[in-house]
């Protein structure tokens, strides 16, 4: 889970590159003299324009207001409080603020709701931490209910947005919203040999924000091209910590997915001041999702913990408002036709239906970037039908004599290796004669790391030599099973 710090406006400004930390030193200091909130002072130094500004702040979540503003029902965010109090040990209105992820006077309206029903109880004075703030605890029956509410669902912490909220908020930050241009694009593939008629048909297709299919021999960047495609998104959308459905929990933010505007450091917690945002939701960097031949129609559902009693978001709702990478497809354990049936619907309507153990189903608005990779033959894995629902279909082939030269350079250089054409030849020479034209992208770097390994083993500087070269040659390549065979059968 996240620091307890609220999100800051000035690290969305400082993620979005609109901002530096800079500017948000002298806002502050600019605060300190003239008084206002940061944005007007960042628009007072020409940091930004109010227009750009007024952009950001009205695609943030804003914070409720009311106990209905929430759109939860308040029996449950009581509830929620209580038991949160019970687990976390917590004392004070800012502890739970700071857990729950409520404006002050939400939480303060369901203290008062609490000690109202006899549940919550004032302790008096804190005497450390928060100087003034009163100190809460449960009465007998607040803890009877806490310990009830916990068996009827384990979930403590953020509260939830509702099922609508998260709906609206998909729709409102789309893929398809941002726009990738040609150059970006060219910036995003720079360390790969790319053709510019690949540029030209990848292009749209990423900006379509619907499926594409990668499909050609192995070891050609299928799925080096996915991970820039995915790294070229740029915007910031809002992922909930959890939402509710009818009372039951799903949780959607997942730390190993999702990766938050601000963490790791982006901005000093020293040099922003608090928003009015809504703290449920985290401000992210579009997830890029990749399932390779783990993939079950299981992941696809929502997972039930029947300890906890709460439900995790599959995998792909996970990537919403991102890109979904479905690596090696055809090598799954489910049957291709299988799975290829779970998506027809979400990729026809752009719409997915989840259903809960009670039986009750929902739908949420299915935007993200499915991306199916693949060195099978699309013909047979899918039907001509399904085929017709993905719309960019590209071709990743393996390099010809002079992209390989190419690639081998490249690779070389970076490995800070002396590439010679006579090493070039050799290998193209030796690939072919064994492989047919089996050229593929991956064979510079297979050689490269065999030559420093190679030598690090015997103690000499790292250099192609040919005796490391047809070394690595006799790992990369298969000998003919017939010759083997042949072999055999002499000795």
């Amino acid at each position: 889970m996240l620091s307890t710090e609220k999100v800051k406006l000035g690290e969305i400004l400082i993620a979005k590159g609109m901002v530096t930390e800079a500017d948000i030193a002298n806002a502050m200091a600019r605060q300190q003299q003239h008084g206002g909130v940061l944005g007007q002072n960042l628009v007072a130094l020409g940091a930004v324009t109010q227009d750009q500004l007024d952009a950001v702040l009205n695609t943030r979540p804003r914070a409720p207001r009311t106990v209905e503003e929430t759109e939860l029902p308040p029996g449950q965010l009581l509830k929620m409080l209580v038991k949160t109090i019970y687990a976390e040990d917590l004392r004070t209105a800012s502890e739970m603020r700071d857990s729950l992820k409520l404006p002050f006077n939400v939480i303060m309206k369901l203290i008062e709701e609490g000690t109202a029903q006899k549940m919550v109880v004032v302790l008096g004075q804190t005497t450390n931490g928060a100087a003034g703030e009163l100190a809460y605890g449960l009465s007998d029956f607040g803890r009877r209910f806490a310990k009830e509410a916990l068996e009827q669902s384990g979930y403590v912490g953020p509260a939830p947005v509702s099922l609508r909220a998260y709906q609206k908020r998909i729709i409102a930050q789309k893929i398809s919203n941002e726009r990738v241009n040609q150059a970006q694009v060219e910036a995003a593939f720079g360390d790969m040999v790319v053709t510019d008629q690949f540029i030209q048909s990848i292009g749209p297709a990423i900006n379509s924000g619907k499926s594409m299919l990668l499909y050609g021999p192995p070891g050609n960047g299928k799925t080096s091209l996915a991970e820039r495609i995915g790294s070229l998104f740029e915007g910031t959308i809002y992922i909930p910590y959890a939402v509710d459905v009818d009372g039951s929990i799903m949780k959607v933010f997942d730390p190993s997915v999702h990766q938050p505007h601000g963490a790791g450091g982006t901005a000093p917690a020293s040099s922003v001041i608090r928003t009015d945002i809504d703290d449920r939701w985290v401000p992210c960097k579009r997830p890029l999702v990749m399932v390779g031949g783990e993939l079950t129609l299981q992941m696809l559902d929502l997972e039930f913990n029947p300890i906890s009693k709460f439900y995790e978001a599959p995998i792909h709702l996970k990537a919403l408002g991102g890109t979904f990478l479905i690596d090696d497809f055809g090598r799954q354990l489910v049957k291709p036709a299988d799975l290829l049936n779970r998506w027809i619907v979400p990729l026809e309507s752009r719409v997915d239906f989840m259903k809960l153990h009670s039986g009750r189903t929902f739908s949420v608005p299915f935007d993200e970037l499915i991306i199916f990779a693949t060195n099978l033959n699309p013909t047979d894995l899918m039907d001509p039908a399904f085929l017709r629902r993905i719309p960019y279909k590209l071709e990743t082939v393996g390099p010809s004599r002079q992209v390989f030269r190419q690639i081998f350079q490249i690779v070389a250089k970076k490995y800070a290796l002396e590439l010679t054409d006579e090493v070039v030849d050799t290998v193209i020479d030796e690939v072919v004669s064994r492989n047919g034209d089996a050229l593929a992208g991956y064979q510079p770097k297979f050689i490269c790391e065999h030559v420093i390994n190679s030598c690090r083993f015997k103690g000499i500087p790292a250099h192609f030599t040919p005796e490391t070269v047809r070394e690595g040659l006799g790992h990369l390549l298969v000998k003919d099973p017939s010759k083997l065979k042949n072999l055999a059968h002499a000795a």
